[in-house]
């Protein structure tokens, strides 16, 4: 049994090297912004759970939003500038380490959910950071960044 040939167009279509990384800046994107919707939404029942402040929760829930619009629009791009996805990756690595400060520090006074809460978002934010860096690996052939 003989296989045809692939089409001619199927053929000239490039491989995308960003479709991973793409597919998880789009899913990281969602889950953020569905994460800053119900910060702000439910600010005070979250805040009687948890312990964080209605400010707190709503600025947290504001960030999220704009964190999430960065991340589709990113995603969005016709070619992944290598900068702006190593800035994903810290700023992911980062807010793992504010959410693992928050949740030990005596800034806020978090309720035992609340620490649980903190940490759970520092461990999904840090899955993110690791997938979007291997990602990244994948897209640029495991090379430096190019700026």
């Amino acid at each position: 049994m003989t296989h045809a040939p692939p089409t001619t167009e199927a053929a000239a279509l490039p491989r995308d090297a960003a479709a991973f990384l793409r597919l998880v800046l789009r899913v990281d994107s969602v889950s953020t912004a569905v994460m800053g919707v119900v910060l702000i939404a439910a600010a005070g029942p979250l805040g009687s759970a948890t312990g964080m402040p209605v400010a707190f929760s709503v600025a947290f829930g504001i960030y999220q939003i704009g964190g999430a619009a960065a991340l589709a629009l990113i995603a969005g791009y016709p070619v992944i500038p290598d900068g702006l996805a190593w800035t994903v990756v810290a700023v992911n690595a980062a807010s793992a380490v504010a959410c693992v400060v928050v949740a030990f520090g005596d800034m806020v006074s978090l309720t035992g959910f609340g620490v649980a809460f903190m940490l759970i978002g520092a461990l999904i934010v840090t899955v993110y950071a690791a997938l979007e860096y291997s990602g990244l690996r994948r897209m640029t052939g495991g090379t430096a960044p190019r700026g």
